[in-house]
């Protein structure tokens, strides 16, 4: 793989750290800014709201920008926005600050996919953005834990300085190690528009928000499942984060090649093996043992979906990818919010802490039924342009079809 890879994954790195420690530092932000801690909570509101619209936003008023270019902008935005976090003189600010940090997250992930992706040869592309890809999962291991307990002992703002440093080297290195000689830039913003209404576009974001729902209406509420179900310390809480952050490294170690090897099949298995996952945690969360290996496999059935997702808009965005690979990751996180609001009105409703995970399988059906009408459509689509190439060639004979494209199941 590319050493550019790692700038890649470092910068992705920094992004998961800032993205999912406040959930840890609620209680401090609240006590050192005299909030609650529910409305501390909107801190985490406001990150992804950042997402979801910096996302398009971005990468719209970025799409002449050339893509190395236009990395080093995105993460220089992620670092002001912590040091702004960091400086904060109160909550407002703050609040502003993470939705500061938020707004280059999509954008930089969906910039960062196509140039990781077009760092390799065709057949090894989805294993380039799960390279990628790997920086946000290891984040969840390494990264919020030590940020976490650093934040605990020094103080929150300790935690958005170290981050704010991590934004720095992170630039250093694209500078260094992303070639500089590409000569392509970013499509018209109208070429990528259009590309963003293909219905197959379209029908891909919207698995994403139906199938990593669910992920979310579990993983939201997994801190107080932690102690609340499974029958574990609060000192064990850190753990089982961890555990779900080495599944998500381990489904994004497989969910490269597997892409690159039959892109559709990869998406509906690892949708189906979720929502199977997700019915049999409410049982198997009674087990100590049991629970904390399901831990681990919710979080690799996870983020297996995540690739062949980002692959699948990529490509049917076809020669204008950037703003559909953008998107991507505003579905997602509008998967987060959807999915944490669906849980909490579970449990809410008096339905026990396991109920979130009874709704995520629901959610992931509704998202793997998405991906099998799509797949049908593509493939009656395929059929049809097939039909009539063969009727309109002088030998009724049918064009071979590469072994990359078959492979790929698009």
């Amino acid at each position: 793989m590319p050493t550019a890879l790692l700038a890649l994954a470092l910068s992705a790195f920094g992004i998961g750290t800032t993205e999912f420690v406040m959930m840890g530092l609620l209680p401090e932000v609240a006590g050192d800014l005299g909030t609650s801690v529910p409305t501390a909570g909107h801190l985490v509101s406001a990150y992804a709201l950042g997402v979801v619209v910096g996302a398009p936003l971005l990468t719209a008023f970025g799409s002449r920008v050339p893509r190395k270019r236009m990395l080093l902008l995105l993460m220089a935005l992620f670092t002001v926005g912590n040091l702004a976090s960091a400086l904060a003189p109160g909550f407002g600010t703050l609040l502003a600050g993470r939705v500061l940090a938020g707004l280059p997250h999509g954008a930089f992930f969906g910039v960062g996919a196509v140039v990781a992706a077009r760092l390799v040869a065709e057949n090894r592309q989805a294993r380039a953005v799960a390279t990628m890809f790997l920086g946000l999962t290891v984040a969840n291991i390494v990264g919020v834990p030590a940020a976490t307990a650093l934040g605990q002992h020094l103080g929150w703002r300790a935690t958005f300085l170290v981050v704010t440093a991590i934004g720095l080297v992170s630039m250093a290195a694209l500078a260094r190690l992303i070639p500089a000689g590409e000569p392509e830039t970013h499509r018209g913003i109208g070429r990528e528009i259009r590309a963003l209404g293909h219905r197959q576009v379209l029908l891909g974001l919207l698995t994403a928000v139906f199938g990593f729902a669910g992920v979310f209406a579990v993983y939201s509420y997994l801190a107080s499942m932690t102690t609340e179900a499974m029958g574990f310390g609060e000192s064990t809480v850190t753990l089982v984060l961890a555990l779900f952050g080495i599944g998500m490294t381990l489904g994004a170690l497989a969910a490269g090649p597997l892409t690159d090897r039959a892109l559709r099949p990869t998406l509906y298995g690892s949708l189906a093996a979720l929502a199977l996952v997700l019915t049999a945690f409410p049982f198997a969360v009674r087990i100590p043992w049991l629970a904390l290996v399901t831990v681990v496999v919710l979080g690799a059935v996870g983020f297996m979906t995540t690739t062949p997702l980002q692959m699948l808009v990529m490509r049917k965005a076809q020669d204008a990818p950037t703003l559909a690979s953008a998107s991507n990751h505003s579905a997602f996180n509008l998967a987060n919010a959807g999915g944490a609001w669906l849980g909490g009105t579970a449990i809410a409703a008096g339905w026990g802490w396991t109920s979130p995970a009874f709704v995520g399988a629901g959610l992931t059906v509704v998202g793997l039924a998405v991906a099998a009408v799509a797949g049908l459509l593509d493939r009656g689509r395929t059929a049809k342009g097939a039909s009539r190439l063969v009727a309109g060639s002088p030998l009724g004979a049918e064009r071979p079809v590469s072994p990359s494209s078959r492979a790929s199941g698009s």
